[in-house]
């Protein structure tokens, strides 16, 4: 048998995946609005919910063998995999940014994009901006790319999957917004077009993740690299928010070429038996 038919409980995953870290991100959200908020007891609280679904995954996995030894099998292995999808995992995220921010120049926008500022455009409480950078993508695709994709792949096409994730993900991002001086608490404050472009966004971005997920085996490094990347180039230019709408339309373009470029993998049933 496949190890993926192993993963079995996508409603139950989901759910707890939600309703747990939702509880501590509301938590979180309502003490940092409070005067004189304490930033330690918001910062943990907040960090207990991130740390949830990755929580939750390992103890659907902890109760099966096959996927305990699903998971480390695939954790680190580079056999077999071609170097592009590598290569792609680490540079396409930080090329798109770029690109974009050129692109932007077209259009009036300042070359200043390009500095490289060494501060950010949120706060994380007491952890370093640096460390959420890097640290949330890892915790994070250790609870959807060690069971949260493969748990839908068992059951949809691989672009069913991505769809039905991408909109969830969305979804799952929402109580964050309420988190004092959190990134989706700035977008919020921005304005309607660059939080609606944040949603929007996370529909290529999966669709081209989950494409080099199982292009590489399952790989779980992929995942990870390729969401920190994405994440920490976004922040260490000065660039626009409008520089970030560009990227999303980039990012569109770029994930209908690779499922027009590669439909039947992308709409081959659910691997289920």
């Amino acid at each position: 048998m496949t190890p993926i038919t192993e993963y079995k409980h996508p409603i139950k995953f989901y759910a707890l995946a939600t309703i747990v870290p939702w509880a501590f991100w509301f938590g979180a959200g309502k003490l940092s609005h409070m005067d004189n908020p304490n930033l330690v007891a918001v910062s943990l609280i907040g960090f207990i919910g991130l740390l949830s679904p990755m929580v939750i995954a390992f103890w659907f996995m902890y109760q099966s063998p096959a996927l305990r030894a699903d998971f480390w099998g695939r954790f680190a292995n580079l056999r077999g995999i071609r170097p592009i999808y590598l290569l792609l995992a680490c540079f396409l995220m930080p090329a798109s940014i770029l690109l974009a921010q050129a692109i932007s120049l077209l259009f009036g926008y300042s070359a200043d994009q390009f500095v490289i500022t060494g501060h950010y455009t949120f706060t994380s409480g007491v952890f370093p901006v640096w460390f959420l950078l890097i640290i949330a993508p890892l915790i994070e695709e250790l609870a959807w790319h060690s069971y949260g994709t493969d748990v839908l792949r068992a059951r949809f096409s691989l672009f069913t999957a991505s769809i039905i994730f991408a909109f969830y993900w969305g979804i799952w991002h929402i109580p964050l917004g309420s988190i004092n001086g959190y990134y989706q608490s700035q977008l919020a404050e921005a304005g309607w077009v660059h939080a609606v472009n944040f949603l929007v966004s996370i529909f290529p971005f999966v669709i081209i993740m989950n494409w080099l997920y199982y292009k590489t085996n399952r790989n779980m490094l992929v995942p990870v690299v390729f969401h920190i990347t994405a994440g920490y180039f976004n922040e260490i230019f000065a660039t626009h928010p409008d520089s970030k709408v560009i990227q999303t339309g980039l990012l569109i373009v770029l994930a209908v070429v690779i499922v027009l470029r590669d439909r039947p993998f992308f709409f081959t049933k659910a691997l289920r038996g």
